[in-house]
């Protein structure tokens, strides 16, 4: 028998929630960002349930093919950009848009011995202080650009936000100053907003946003669940109990003894751990789902395994199913036990977890 760990992807979720984010920026074009495997759910899969977007964002050239090879002829836009001469030929047989945020990406370009003109995004740093050009620079890139035979003149002018998960914060406000100011007058269409921008700052969803986590149903607001704001997870990451048992007071549980029991327990011994992407950090009292029932975890999260408190619910047995994160139980509650973000784990499950599309 395979071991009956799982992730069930739910492709009905993905489409609420790219509705949800067309409804919440009607004006604008939606680049769905696809990258890190579609934040851990599975590129293709993910891409094609989203074809209702008008553009895919990822990381990578080799993300690039496998959209082309499925059959996606919406743009795609490599967030990164061109790294060497060499992925300016890819770029075009790909008919993929760049990103281009350093000098040293202008510098390929100006020498390129041409071809079909590429599309291109022009990255502006207006705070973030990650990738972009200097938003003083602007008119200077831009004018650049313009001149280059290799390069498509609908430039789109962009920039991406620090802080735009804190709705109150005024640094998104500061970084949507200086981008207008530096791209005034500019020919070109904008794009500024990712998911928090998109959820919390209408006035900065302009031509295009580019939401990511928001699409599987991950919150990318501190202190707040995918599902509050309206979105459904797409991911439910499931399991069994392989093993129930009767421990005392003074007992102790798992590794190292972390967990010793006060009175009486009932546990049960889960098929899921940190090798299949289960957080080890995650300590004792970490909500879990057996049955359809809210209970916690006790003691350390192993490679294999893990365990849970099963005195309050008598009829779980051998063979209950175990929910570690998904629906009825959001992934940013685990996250939280953890000190993470519900998008690492997401990210973060292995090759030995069997996936599952509903």
């Amino acid at each position: 028998m395979s071991r009956a760990t799982s992730a069930t992807i739910h492709l009905d979720a993905l489409r609420h929630n790219l509705s949800l984010i067309r409804r919440r920026a009607p004006a604008s074009r939606v680049m769905a960002v696809v990258k890190a495997d579609g934040y851990g759910h599975g590129l293709e899969r993910v891409a094609q349930a989203l074809q209702g977007a008008d553009a895919f964002g990822v990381a990578a050239l080799s993300d690039a093919e496998r959209l082309r090879a499925v059959g996606l002829s919406q743009r795609v836009v490599l967030l990164s950009g061109p790294d060497e001469s060499s992925d300016l030929g890819l770029l075009r047989r790909l008919h993929v848009d760049a990103v281009i945020h350093h000098p040293s990406q202008l510098e390929l370009l100006e020498q390129d011995s041409g071809g079909e003109p590429i599309r291109t995004w022009l990255k502006l740093d207006t705070g973030m202080h990650r990738l972009g050009f200097p938003a003083t620079d602007a008119r200077e890139v831009h004018a650049r650009l313009l001149k280059l035979p290799a390069v498509h003149p609908d430039i789109v002018l962009m920039s991406h936000f620090a802080r735009s998960d804190e709705f109150e914060c005024a640094v998104t406000a500061e970084q949507i100053r200086r981008f207008d100011a530096a791209v005034a007058g500019l020919a070109g269409e904008h794009s500024l907003s990712n998911s928090a921008g998109v959820l919390g700052w209408p006035g900065a969803h302009r031509d295009w946003i580019r939401p990511g986590g928001a699409l599987y149903g991950l919150s990318a607001v501190e202190g707040a669940t995918g599902e509050s704001m309206g979105l459904e997870p797409a991911m439910t990451l499931s399991t069994r109990l392989i093993s129930v048992k009767h421990i005392e007071p003074g007992d102790a549980v798992g590794y190292g003894g972390a967990f010793v029991a006060e009175r009486p327990l009932r546990i049960g011994i889960a098929a899921i751990g940190y090798g299949d992407g289960y957080p080890r950090h995650a300590g004792s009292g970490t909500p879990v789902s057996v049955g359809g029932q809210l209970t916690r975890t006790v003691g350390r999260v192993s490679m294999d395994l893990m365990a849970v408190d099963l005195s309050d619910l008598p009829d779980a047995g051998v063979g209950a199913p175990v929910v570690a994160w998904g629906r009825g139980l959001p992934v940013e509650v685990v996250a939280q036990s953890a000190g993470t973000l519900g998008y690492e784990l997401a990210c973060g499950i292995t090759r030995r977890v069997r996936f599952i599309e509903d």
